[in-house]
């Protein structure tokens, strides 16, 4: 019975040291990946807000008409294709 303990306790060494590996690798595989990923992060917390608000979203495009830009149908078809395509994603 002592020799299989010794034996587990062997094994989990091992499989420690492999998990701590595995967990370097992970990282630095991960890395290049951080700062990208903290803006998804970022621009998801923006959406959930603006679910949570939709006066805000109404609020914006009330302004935006308010100020009569030339550009306000360019944006509001960029935004519109943008929810076209997060509806699409989401739907998946």
């Amino acid at each position: 019975m002592n020799n299989k303990l010794s034996l587990l306790a062997e094994r989990r060494e091992q499989l420690v040291a492999q998990a701590a590996a595995q967990r370097t690798a992970l990282a630095q595989s991960i890395e290049p990946w951080r700062t990208p990923l903290t803006w998804v992060d970022l621009g998801l917390d923006a959406l959930r807000i603006l679910k949570r608000r939709p006066v805000w979203v109404v609020g914006g495009v009330a302004m935006l008409a308010a100020m009569r830009l030339n550009r306000v149908g360019k944006w509001l078809r960029r935004g519109w294709i943008t929810w076209q395509v997060v509806q699409k994603l989401r739907s998946r």
